[in-house]
């Protein structure tokens, strides 16, 4: 069973998402957070990492629907 975030908390974007993440990282890193909200921070980053894993799993269905369940490589891959 998934735990999905609260659709109050749920970011508008894969690109919000990682700018509140980046933001949680530095706040904990700078160690401006007392005990219980660093263990806070570190659940909503836990969240946050979730979420963004799930879209980045769309994403791939979609490119791999996209290309046909085959990718293709890179010009710059290509054997000659």
């Amino acid at each position: 069973m998934s735990k999905k975030l609260p659709a109050a908390d749920t970011p508008a974007s894969f690109e919000e998402a990682m700018a509140e993440l980046a933001r949680l990282v530095a706040q904990m890193e700078a160690g401006e957070l007392p005990l219980e909200a660093s263990v806070a921070a570190y659940k909503r980053g836990s969240e946050l990492v979730k979420y963004c894993a799930v879209q980045l799993d769309k994403v791939d269905s979609q490119v791999n629907v996209l290309e046909g369940e085959m990718l293709k490589p890179f010009a710059g891959e290509v054997d000659e």
